[in-house]
């Protein structure tokens, strides 16, 4: 008997952006189709018309894109088992709907939303766990249609079999059983027939082949619902694997209002986190690598697909860290080329006031030179504004070191003969301005810190900072002798006395 072809997929529904949550289970998803020689589909589950969002099914699907998780079948390129979105097959869940009712195992129910939470604070009050009561599960056809003429539209509930144990076989958990009895009978289609989370999601996963489905730790208790509803239908069910949960850097569960991390994809590409960096860091959120790479954190995401294996996902929550994400994102920004760093960078500056969106090419060659210049600083590119404010002002905001090294008695020296040197100098090149402060030196006798600080310090501001000469050369002639200027001429005023 021949093995059947992997398929995996990620069925988000349209009432959001991308969550870190759903791109991780994308990832894991994608990962295993791939590194198995299978597929990976995108099936949006568009059913909670109430909560759809206008354009959150392109913002999910630009999402996967930017990630670069591709997928084989979808609503955008089709595919054999085409429509991939719920409201397109709507004629199918009907027919499984009325199959179901046909053979017993489902019936309509009339009750209304008052008497149902009636029923659940009753339960409640007795200490019984809430579950629909089958107050309709036996009504005759003469009741059915004393119901209906009072113009009450029925939903549509399976019947769940009680007294039996229902056993999953979670890739990630192992064993996990429930009691059909703390389950009830459960709507699957609403009046106006459009069928709920737990019958559509089966359905279509059936009909879609898909051999293993990976989803968030909060689908486990939909789990026992939709494999009775695979029984019922005589279909095989897939394999199932519940990944762990994902906690705040407090180590508590997170919920969408909470404010310590960014939650949503497109918030970490506006920031100019890159994708590879998103992909190494949510993968190690709940899968480990093992072997001789169990101590490694940094995969490109072909390794993935090579070391991907469900049997290394963890069952216990994952702490998303934002100090190693920001870390893992640094080394994408020093490892990509500089091009492409600038391009990200760019906006941010126009954004910013700080270059114009039309910059000539001696302009965009200086930005080049700026972005090379605090790359190695850049846990994320949008930091390239603040890194670099001093660039863009005209006055030196001088932090209390750089006062305190600007009060040495040889800086006037320093500076009247730095401003001299570069008065005298042809250009303003880096290595123009190293010979000039070899200049100053030899001139003053001055060298190491008591040269290089003092000069940082007056046109800078701080004390430390990337390459001195670079820096310089970036400020130009004009703002470093302004600067140097304005010190001298300024200098109790500036250092308070």
């Amino acid at each position: 008997m021949s093995k059947k072809p992997i398929r995996t997929r990620y069925a988000p529904s349209p009432t959001g952006h991308l969550h870190i949550g759903g791109a991780r289970t994308a990832l894991f998803s994608y990962l295993w189709a791939r590194k198995n020689g299978g597929s990976f589909v995108v099936r949006i589950e568009d059913t909670d018309v109430e909560r759809n969002v206008e354009d959150a099914e392109a913002k999910q699907m630009d999402g996967l894109k930017w990630l670069g998780l591709d997928w084989d079948e979808s609503v955008d390129i089709g595919g054999p088992y085409a429509p991939y979105r719920s409201m397109d097959r709507m004629d199918i869940y009907r027919e499984y709907i009325d199959r179901l009712s046909e053979e017993g195992l489902a019936y309509p129910c009339y009750c209304t939303s008052e008497e149902l939470e009636a029923d659940r604070e009753r339960q409640l009050a007795e200490g019984v766990a809430p579950r629909y009561s089958g107050r309709c599960r036996h009504l005759t056809a003469e009741e059915r249609e004393a119901l209906e003429a009072q113009g009450r539209n029925p939903s549509i509930r399976f019947k769940a079999p009680g007294g039996r144990t229902v056993t999953v076989q979670d890739e990630v958990r192992g064993e996990v059983h429930f009691d059909t009895d703390g389950i009830g009978d459960f709507i699957i289609a609403r009046p106006d027939g459009r069928p709920t989370y737990n019958f559509a999601v089966t359905v279509d996963d059936a009909l879609m082949e898909i051999t293993h489905v990976l989803r968030a730790e909060e689908h486990l208790s939909n789990t026992p619902r939709q494999i009775l509803i695979y029984e019922a239908l005589g279909f095989d069910a897939p394999k199932f694997g519940h990944v762990s949960l994902i906690l705040n850097p407090d180590g508590k569960k997170m919920s969408k209002r909470d404010e310590s991390i960014l939650q949503f994809i497109d918030q970490y590409k506006d920031l100019g986190y890159l994708p590879e960096a998103l992909i190494n860091f949510l993968v190690l959120l709940g899968w480990a690598p093992e072997g001789e790479e169990a101590e490694r954190e940094i995969f490109s995401r072909e390794e993935l697909v090579q070391s991907f294996s469900l049997h290394r996902m963890s069952k216990a929550p994952a702490v998303f860290d934002t100090v190693k994400l920001r870390w893992m994102n640094n080394h994408y920004i020093k490892e990509s080329s500089l091009e492409r760093i600038v391009d990200l960078a760019l906006p941010h500056l126009i954004r910013a006031g700080r270059v114009s969106p039309d910059l000539s090419d001696e302009a965009k060659s200086w930005v080049t030179r700026l972005v090379s210049l605090y790359r190695e600083q850049l846990d994320y590119v949008a930091q390239i504004v603040d890194l670099t404010e001093m660039f863009f002002r005209e006055d030196v905001r001088y932090a209390e070191a750089a006062k305190e090294v600007l009060r040495q008695e040889q800086v006037p020296q320093v500076m009247k003969a730095f401003i001299g040197q570069i008065e005298q100098a042809d250009d303003f090149s880096p290595d123009t301005v190293k010979t000039l402060l070899k200049a100053v030196q030899k001139e003053t006798g001055y060298k190491g810190k008591q040269l290089f600080m003092p000069v940082r310090a007056a046109v800078t501001g701080e004390v430390h900072g990337p390459d001195l000469k670079e820096t310089i050369s970036l400020l130009g002639r004009d703002t470093v002798a302004g600067r140097l200027n304005h010190l001298l001429k300024n200098r109790e005023q500036i250092l308070g006395g």
